[in-house]
């Protein structure tokens, strides 16, 4: 018997969640699901775009929170990169200028994947992907 797998939903661990949701929501167009608490002042984020789902958790309690991020913990954060299936590439690319976000052009890898890759307020790398035709 196989494992019954429907998704997944990795948990990404941010400084501001206020800068993460108007990233997330604001930018790329994530709907919020669920929230740890009721109103605006939340922890824990479970977020859906089509049929990706993310979930965005503080990295520090309220009263442990320094004032400004850990350049080390954010320097990790370039060794994720979150793929998305994403048909319209070129697309997601002309909606994201004209939405402010500074990001390259896609590129088609030599292993065929058309890419376009953004980094979050908190240095994870998002790819928007694609067989290129």
């Amino acid at each position: 018997m196989a494992i019954d797998v429907r998704g997944l939903s990795p948990l990404l661990a941010v400084f501001d969640m206020p800068t993460s949701i108007a990233f997330y929501c604001g930018t790329l167009g994530f709907e919020i699901l669920k929230t740890s608490a009721p109103g605006e002042d939340f922890d824990w984020a479970w977020l859906r775009l089509g049929a990706a789902e993310v979930m965005l958790n503080t990295a520090y309690e309220k009263e442990e929170r320094p004032e400004e991020p850990d350049p080390g913990r954010a320097a990790s954060h370039s060794d994720v990169t979150i793929y998305f299936g994403c048909p319209d590439v070129d697309g997601t690319y002309a909606l994201l200028r004209t939405r402010g976000v500074d990001v390259p052009p896609p590129v088609v890898q030599p292993y065929g994947m058309k890419q376009l890759t953004i980094v979050d307020p908190d240095g994870f790398r998002l790819c928007f992907q694609w067989t290129a035709s």
